[in-house]
């Protein structure tokens, strides 16, 4: 099994028409209330980690049981990562190669709101998505071989651009 590595790239224009892709893949495994295009990914000009992130909203997380079998069929693969309490995991491609995430979470629930404020207060403010690129890229340089400490390295910078945005935490 090959470790995760941060490696990041630059914005690929092609990033929003694979994620319509995998959107449509997901809306013909099973039945969702939403699907959003979140991550580094869906931010415009911002470079990032070539994985398509995509937040799935559904009514209850006791639907994934269901759900488990169409997107393995879709060709997603279950995580179980008990730490996430409040949303479910799905991969596709090879361990520590992943080209897709998908976070299953409540619609409208706090994972829901905070993955899609984040993408949308960056969208809406360049000049932030710019400093969270080059603490990313600071961070990629020092954590390339351990992604968890790169991702918790982020998470206070997260925490401001949700504060900014006016979501709670």
């Amino acid at each position: 099994m090959k470790k995760p590595t941060v490696h990041l790239v630059d914005y690929d224009a092609n990033w929003p028409e694979q994620f319509e892709k995998e959107k449509e893949c997901i809306q013909k495994a099973t039945d969702v209330v939403g699907i959003e295009h979140v991550g580094s990914t869906s931010i415009e000009g911002l470079s990032a980690k070539p994985i398509i992130d995509i937040a799935v909203g559904i009514r209850d997380l006791a639907e994934v049981e269901s759900m488990k079998d169409p997107l393995a069929q879709a060709g997603y693969k279950y995580v179980h990562k008990p730490e996430l309490e409040d949303r479910r995991f799905f991969r596709k491609g090879a361990w520590g190669e992943g080209t897709t995430h998908v976070h299953i979470c409540d619609y409208e629930g706090a994972q829901w709101k905070e993955k899609l404020a984040f993408r949308d207060y960056l969208r809406a403010h360049p000049a932030v998505a710019k400093e969270y690129e080059a603490l990313k890229q600071t961070l990629a340089s020092r954590y390339k071989d351990d992604r968890p400490t790169y991702t918790r390295e982020k998470e206070p910078f997260i925490k401001r651009v949700l504060e900014l945005a006016n979501v709670k935490r």
